[in-house]
Parts: C-alpha cells; structure tokens; sequence
C-alpha cells in the first residue's frame, strides 16, 4: 500500500507524475484557501502534506494529524505552519527558499521603476481615456534612481540580490539588519549599514524584506511613516501584515509620502473595492513576487525533493526546525 499523500492545490504535471509513482496522491480541487474543516479531516489520513503560504497549517490542524511525516509548503515563508509544535510532533517541515531570489528582487525593483516613472498610472489614464495632450515641462514628471538613496530592511538573499539591481543603477545603497553583514559582502554590493532610524528618515526608496514576526507585526505604521521623506517610496515584496495598511492609506492620501508599490497585502487576494484600488499613487501587484515560469518550476522541484526526504524520515533540502 502507498503512502498518502495530500496537495491543497495542484502543482506542474511534472511533479505530479513524480509525486504520482510513489504515493497515493490526492489534490484538494475546491474553493481556495482549502476550507479548515476539509484540511482537519484529510490531515488525518495522510502521510505527507504539500500546502502553499495562504493555508494555515496551525496548532489544531497539526494535533488531527495522526500519521502525518512531513509538511512540504510550496513556499519561502512558513510563519503559515506553527513550526515548533510540528517539531514536537515529529513532523519535518521543508521549504523553497533560495530558488525564488532573483524572481522576487526582480519584481522588487520593478514595483520601485513603475512608482518613481509613474508606468501604472500613466497606462490607466490612457485606458482611460483620460490623455488629452502632450505633456508639457512640468507635467506628468516622475523621478530619476541615480543618486537616489535605497534602504534596504533585511539584506538577506532577496534583498542582497535588489542590491546588486540597484547598484547597476547608481543608487546609493543603505541597510538595516539585526546585525551587519561581513565587510567582503558590504564592499561587494557597495550597500552602507545604518541604523533603522537613519534608514527610515534618509532613504528615498524603502524595500522591506523581513519576515512576519511579533517584532515586525504592523511595523510601518503612521509613526513610522511620518518619519520617512515626504519625497520616499515603501515598495514591499515581503509578508503583507509587516505594514499597517490602514495607516498607509491615510499617508498615501494625505501625500505624507509619495508612493507605495505591494506585491503582499494583510489579507489575499484584495477586491476591487479596497482602499488601495482608489489611490493612484500606488502599484499593485497580486503577490506575484515568485511567478516566473522558471522559478516557479523550480519550487515545484523542491517541493517534491522535500516531500519524498521527510517520507523517508530524512531532513528535507531546506528544512525547519526539524
């Protein structure tokens, strides 16, 4: 008898037909986010579990597990599985961190490029209908990157590859970690550290790439946002609950800074009928941080690796805790 194993969603044909020559392989095919209840009641047959950053693997629905080996999350978060009591239960838990880097800082920097050239915008006013004639000197105008300061909140893989993006154009490049990076890595991505207060009063554009923890949890609020430039720009590719979206609204409306670009919001997907939608000095983007063609693909690979290792009562290729 095959092991079982569970997808609350469907992966390539790929690695299905992997996925499929080993275990017995059932995909959750209904409403999105898999509803709790259903993932209560598969979790308790199943060997292994292959979830994605919207379902909430918690405390609760591990305790239904009753055979359950390994987590396999379709993701480079996993603050969405309560981590250290699936340690408790000898549940491995793997991840797909690194593969998703360069797709993710490329997205990064282009959320920054749209918000400073005003691309977004410029294109809903001629869908609009709304560009009459051309614009003058003054009209219309954006802002340029060189010479402009970028602070970086978390010079990890993510934003030490944004980094090297925005030193090929010019920008001078500030960061703020829990602790500095090594001076050989500094010069290399000629990046200064600086105090969070510094980053935040100085930067000209602000890019988070910090997970969502306690210490983090609405971090940018008003407070913090009336300390930024009135000229600066918060671009977020990271976890959506690191900023307080209402206080945002309220600095974006009130131009206590220039702009926003989001790549993650506190609650996915956004209607059509959330503030945001509204201001037009914001870019949106629908948590797309991963999706290219190749990188997701490469997640998918991982994915199943992780799988099969934490099957077989191995350490998955990029593991948590246990």
């Amino acid at each position: 008898m095959k092991n079982k194993v569970f997808l609350t969603r469907t992966l390539h044909d790929f690695a299905l037909k992997e996925l499929k020559k080993r275990y017995q392989v059932e995909i959750h095919s209904g409403k999105i986010p898999i509803p709790k209840t259903k993932l209560r009641s598969k979790i308790k047959e199943i060997d292994g579990l292959v979830c994605f950053p919207y379902d909430k693997i918690d405390k609760e629905v591990i305790n239904c597990a009753e055979n359950l080996k390994v987590i396999s999350t379709y993701s480079v978060g996993f603050d969405h599985i309560d981590t250290e009591h699936a340690k408790k239960k000898k549940i491995r838990v793997g991840y797909t961190p690194e593969v998703l880097t360069d797709a993710t800082a490329d997205l990064a920097f282009s959320l920054l490029l749209d918000i400073s050239r005003r691309v977004s915008e410029g294109d809903r006013i001629i869908r609009n209908g709304k560009w009459k004639e051309i614009y003058g000197a003054y009209d219309y105008v954006g802002v340029d990157l060189q010479g402009k300061t970028l602070g970086i909140l978390g010079l990890g893989r993510i934003g030490s590859t944004l980094a090297k993006r925005a030193k090929a154009f010019d920008m001078k490049i500030t960061y703020h970690n829990r602790k500095h990076v090594s001076k050989s890595k500094e010069k290399s991505l000629n990046a200064k550290y600086v105090s969070f207060e510094k980053l935040i009063t100085e930067s000209d554009f602000i890019s988070i790439h910090v997970p969502h923890t306690k210490e983090t949890d609405k971090l940018f609020d008003m407070k913090i946002l009336k300390k930024m430039k009135k000229t600066a720009f918060l671009i977020n590719t990271s976890r959506g609950k690191v900023i307080n979206e209402k206080d945002l609204v309220v600095a974006l409306k009130k131009r206590v800074i220039s702009g926003a670009g989001l790549d993650v919001f506190e609650t996915e997907p956004i209607s059509g009928k959330h503030p945001f939608v509204k201001l037009s000095n914001i870019v949106l983007a629908p948590h797309i941080g991963s999706s290219s063609k190749e990188t997701r693909a490469k997640m998918a690979q991982i994915t199943v690796k992780n799988l099969d290792l934490g099957m077989k009562g191995k350490k998955p290729i990029y593991s948590v805790g246990y």
